[in-house]
């Protein structure tokens, strides 16, 4: 195939998707987007304003009203892009702990779902874009030209994870390994390849192993 102007990678939690996202976009000079931005963004409006997360109404009526916009990074302060909430920088600010405990409640609801998912296609239906989440090539953009599904073992996740967090307080691995799982469980209804997702296996794999198996793939099918 030629350079695919969307490519989607979905994948469960753990299996590297952020990582070879990044790189990959790098390589190709498009924006890296991870549609779970855009959920943290709206978590984060929702607490300035004061809301009730708890309170699916009137959070669903917020994400009605709030412009989330992801485009390249604006600054040279190591992010990977920018986030925007009706024009401003909030890129660091959706990374609180405050955020992190409020954004799974808050991407349940099915009005959030709905309204953020057509934003996340606006920005998919530009081009130039690497775009990464759980059902990014099954329900966003589902006739993105490439998408990659990768597959991890769970023992295989729980290994990074854990490595990822071996300069603090690591948990142990059979921790990791239950709290992935769970992850899992609570995914399973958008854990799912689409029909024509190019599967990548990716035990023992390092990120840019990942990206020239990509590469090629997209040389091989031109």
């Amino acid at each position: 195939m030629s350079q695919p102007l969307v490519i989607t990678i979905d994948g469960p939690a753990g299996a590297g998707k952020s990582t070879l996202g990044a790189l990959l976009a790098e390589r190709l000079g498009y924006l890296y987007f991870d549609t779970g931005v855009m959920y943290r963004a709206l978590t984060l409006v929702a607490l300035r304003v004061g809301l009730d997360l708890a309170q699916a109404e009137p959070v669903e009526a917020l994400a009605q009203q709030v412009e989330i916009e992801v485009v390249p990074p604006t600054q040279a302060d190591g992010r990977q892009y920018t986030v925007l909430t009706d024009g401003q920088d909030v890129t660091w600010d959706i990374r609180s702990p405050e955020v992190e405990r409020g954004v799974s409640l808050v991407a349940r609801y099915p009005g959030v779902r709905r309204e953020l998912i057509r934003q996340q296609q606006q920005i998919g239906q530009r081009g130039h874009v690497v775009m990464v989440g759980r059902d990014a090539g099954t329900v966003v953009m589902p006739d993105a030209p490439l998408k990659i599904y990768l597959e991890a073992s769970l023992d295989e996740r729980a290994r990074r994870r854990t490595q990822e967090h071996s300069g603090g307080a690591a948990q142990p691995l059979d921790l990791v390994r239950s709290a992935i799982a769970r992850r899992d469980d609570l995914d399973a209804h958008v854990l799912r390849p689409a029909a024509d997702a190019v599967l990548l296996q990716n035990d023992g794999l390092s990120p840019e192993a990942e990206v020239a198996w990509i590469m090629d793939y997209i040389t091989r099918h031109g």
